[in-house]
Parts: structure tokens; sequence; C-alpha cells
């Protein structure tokens, strides 16, 4: 008898959880679909370039001197300031030519002072008539000629000095150093890159669009710009900040567009790929359709929405799509102003 009930009761629990399951399908099935109409506009089309992010200030720093590489003080994404020392070559030599150079000043200096106190006595002597006027003259000419060697030495040792701190390779600026194509012991020469850095805090985004695109460009209150990645984002931009240089490419006979970024974006570098995006004019203009974005259904190549039927009931119709705009994206073909399209594709799938 015990084991019995126990059936029973594993049965009873069967039915309560079939009726359960069954009471929550019968109202999934009753409610109701969301439905959309396709809107109609006349708003003209947006219009796209590729871009590519770079940095507004950037920099490659090359060797003024030879010499072998002694220090390296940085890497590759390392955040620097301006005057920081990045990188040091051998300046023994040059090092020992300052020095003397400023021996030579030390040992002018000091001749001066002896030409300074001969001519003071001269003055003296010529002052109580023992010495000749051309006496004091030559005695003249000696303490100039000895200020000037000491103006020329100083000149010379300051030379020197400039030419050591040629082997000290400093930031210019704040940035981030991008590469660092040497190593340790490498030989600098002049002209031979040795680093580059960028300016992290102020990039731009650059697009190379026909004249036509350029002159529609120039137009428009503003344009947008689409930073691709893991959360790909779009950033408005005013005209006023847009520049378009004056000179075209020769081969391709494309004007080059500059839109400077935000100092605070953040997930992007330059040489990173970006779409500039502005709105078209001219004789583009007409009805285009719209659809909310979350009504449309992606399997595999194909793409379309769920359109209501002359009876009510969803049906799947293939679509080409445009430009998304917002929540709305357009529709190029598939559907006619007015029709109602499922917001929720998932839930009409459902619908038999």
């Amino acid at each position: 008898m015990p084991m019995t009930t126990h059936r029973l009761g594993a049965a009873s629990l069967v039915v309560t959880l079939s009726f359960t399951w069954a009471g929550w399908v019968l109202a999934a099935e009753a409610a109701p679909l969301a439905w959309a109409p396709v809107q109609a506009s006349t708003a003209m089309p947006l219009l796209s370039s590729d871009a590519r992010v770079e940095a507004v200030r950037d920099a490659v720093l090359s060797a003024q001197v030879a010499g072998s590489i002694t220090a390296l003080r940085v890497h590759a994404g390392d955040a620097v300031k301006a005057g920081q020392e990045l990188l040091r070559i051998d300046a023994r030599m040059a090092d020992q030519g300052a020095a003397a150079s400023g021996a030579q000043v030390a040992a002018a200096q000091a001749q001066a002072a002896v030409a300074a106190k001969e001519y003071e006595r001269q003055q003296q002597l010529f002052a109580r008539h023992y010495i000749s006027q051309a006496a004091l003259d030559n005695a003249r000419a000696q303490w100039q000629a000895s200020q000037a060697q000491v103006k020329a030495l100083q000149a010379q040792a300051g030379v020197a000095a400039t030419q050591s701190g040629l082997h000290v390779v400093r930031a210019p600026f704040d940035g981030v150093v991008a590469s660092v194509p040497v190593t340790l012991g490498d030989m600098a020469l002049p002209g031979k890159p040795l680093l580059s850095l960028y300016d992290a805090s102020r990039l731009r985004v650059s697009a190379a669009l026909s004249r036509q695109q350029a002159e529609q460009l120039r137009n428009v209150a503003q344009v947008q710009v689409e930073l691709p990645g893991t959360s790909a984002r779009r950033i408005t931009v005013a005209n006023d900040q847009v520049q378009v240089l004056p000179t075209a490419d020769a081969q391709s006979h494309t004007a080059t567009v500059r839109v400077p970024l935000p100092a605070d974006v953040s997930g992007t570098m330059p040489g990173a790929f970006a779409r500039l995006w502005f709105q078209g004019a001219g004789t583009q203009a007409g009805e285009r359709l719209f659809v909310p974005a979350a009504s449309v259904v992606r399997r595999a190549e194909m793409t379309g929405v769920y359109v209501q039927g002359a009876n009510g009931q969803p049906q799947l119709r293939q679509a080409r799509l445009g430009q998304p705009m917002g929540e709305q994206i357009e529709v190029l073909s598939g559907v006619s102003a007015g029709e109602q399209v499922a917001t929720d594709p998932q839930a009409a799938a459902k619908v038999r």
C-alpha cells in the first residue's frame, strides 16, 4: 500500500505539471504580437566613407649625432611627459670636448683678468705722465682682445655643451610611445629613426572624399564618426570643426577631410578603422521606407521582416536593407509604406 500511494502521488504531480505547462503555453500563445508600421520619410540618405584614426600631433625622433645607444628608458606603449629622457647615446667624446672647452674659457678669463689689471696700472702711469699715449693704447687693446677671446671661447664651450646634449633624446610633448625600432647597443646615425610617439589626447579621423562628396559635406550641419569595436558607437561632430584640405590627391583626385575626435574618446588608436557619415544632398531625394531595427530577421544570407498578412497572421518576407538611422533601418525593397511589421520576430515565428 505505501508503494501504491507513492506512485499515485507521482502521477498526480506529473498531471499537475502538465496542466501548468499547458497553461503557460496557452498564455504565451494568447499574448498578442506587437506591430509597427512601415514609415515613409523624405529625409536625404546618409552617405559614408571609409576613414582611419590618426594623431593630430605625432613625431618620429631621430639621432642628430652618431654613437652607440647606451640607455633605452622606454618601451612601446609607455606614457611619457614632455622633457622626459627617452634614450641616451654614448657621449664620452662629446663630454670630453665640452670639458676641454670649459677649461679654455677658464684660462682665457684668467688672462683677461691679468690684462684688466695691467690696463688699470697703465692708466695710473699715464695720469702721472710716466708712459706715452701709445703705451696706454697698447694696454687697452690687449685688454679688449682678452675680453673678445673669452667671449669666443665661451661660444665654443656653448657649442660643445649643445653637442653633448644632443646625445640625450627627450620627449617633445606628453604622449605615448608608438614604436621603438632600436635596441640597446645599436648604432645611432644622423637621420636614423630611433622611436616614435603620439599625443593620445588629440586624435582625429581622416577620410578621402570625392569632390562632389566634399562639397556636400560643406553644407551639412554635422557629421558622425563611427568607431567600430567591441562597443561600436557614433560620435557627432559639428560642421565648423570639420576641415577639408584645399588640395586634392594627384593620383586619386580625392580631397582629404579631417574630423577631430573628443579628448575623452577611448578604445581607439592611430591607424584604427573608422567610418565617416554625413547627410546626402542633391538628386537623391525621394521617399524612403524605414522599419524598427528590432523587427529585422537575419538567417544566414537572408534578411527579412514578418509582415502582417490579410488574415492578420505574420508572414516572413525577404527584404533588402539600407543604412540604419538610430533605432530605425532603411528598407530598400520588400515592403510598402503603411504595412505592419512584427517588432518581435521570434514571437512571430512561433505563430502557426
